[in-house]
């Protein structure tokens, strides 16, 4: 299967989950003392599988096809729903918000990695390319300008955090773009969007809830604090970064294929940074509009075919 050209709309697809998830990184901060992270990724999911049932309800009562299935689904719920968030939400209470957006930053290293080692898709000289200049631009944000800061970063037991949920997300995105033959042709369920998404959705639950469960066990000090910020905030992460930002990152990853869209995931910490500068009061950089042109060079160069 073969990526297809960048357009207009897949490329507004593949902008508006990092966009989202942005946010979702400023909530997940904002919700440190007042909610516990894995907590937080349950409820979140329950909240999500809940808006969704509606319209996809029927697939799970598909149940034949999901029996059959279930391998591939519950590595799906596992790492995009069970481990993904929960392990971001948990980085953002022992790591610094700089090493959590450097890390994630590796996204496109990994979606090329795990192409070439597991499904044989070998990175051109223009993916690598592509690679350098968005990483260059993500760390330009990240020493704000000023290379010599990144001298001075100190990686701590949350960073290992962030970088296994970087791993479970760049597999993750491959499980969708690569599926096993039954979820291909005419051997694929006829679920629509919004009923795999929901299966998915199932499968996390139960691995989140899992979590969830080992963590209220393990550490009762991190208790819900509800308020009407909670509220938001709970709404926010179940409805933007969950239903609206993995509907179109799917529809993205399984059209122009994952190591182009990790190109996008770059945007997360720039978009990040603009939204943390105007809640601080503080007007952008100009090291935003560089980073952001040269995430973009990235996107281009990796996008791009052979003439």
């Amino acid at each position: 299967m073969s990526a297809a050209a960048l357009t207009p709309r897949l490329a507004l697809l593949l902008t508006l989950p990092p966009l989202l998830w942005a946010g979702n990184a400023i909530v997940g901060r904002l919700a440190v003392g007042q909610v516990p992270p894995v907590g937080l990724n349950f409820a979140r999911w329950a909240l999500a599988f809940a808006l969704l049932w509606p319209l996809g309800r029927a697939a799970l009562a598909d149940r034949t096809a999901i029996a059959a299935r279930w391998p591939y689904l519950a590595a799906l719920g596992l790492l995009g729903m069970g481990s993904y968030n929960a392990l971001q939400y948990l980085a953002l209470h022992t790591s610094t918000p700089l090493n959590v957006t450097l890390i994630a930053a590796s996204m496109p290293a990994w979606m090329l990695g795990f192409g070439a080692l597991l499904y044989r898709v070998h990175p051109s000289g223009r993916a690598l390319l592509g690679a350098a200049c968005s990483l260059a631009g993500v760390a330009l944000v990240v020493a704000r300008g000023e290379p010599a800061r990144l001298a001075e970063l100190r990686f701590v037991a949350g960073d290992l955090l962030m970088l296994l949920a970087v791993v479970c997300w760049a597999l993750y995105s491959w499980l969708l773009a690569r599926p096993p033959a039954h979820m291909q042709g005419d051997r694929r369920p006829a679920w629509d969007w919004a009923g795999m998404l929901l299966v998915q959705i199932a499968f996390g639950l139960g691995w989140s809830g899992l979590a969830a469960g080992v963590e209220a066990v393990a550490a009762p000090e991190l208790a819900w604090h509800w308020s009407p910020g909670v509220l938001a905030l709970l709404a926010y992460v179940a409805i933007g970064p969950s239903l609206v930002a993995y509907r179109c990152w799917g529809l993205g990853v399984a059209t122009v294929g994952p190591a182009v869209a990790a190109f996008f995931s770059n945007l997360t910490p720039v978009f990040a940074g603009v939204m943390s500068a105007a809640l601080l009061g503080e007007p952008p950089h100009w090291y935003h509009g560089v980073a952001f042109a040269l995430i973009l060079a990235g996107i281009w160069l990796s996008s791009r075919r052979r003439g």
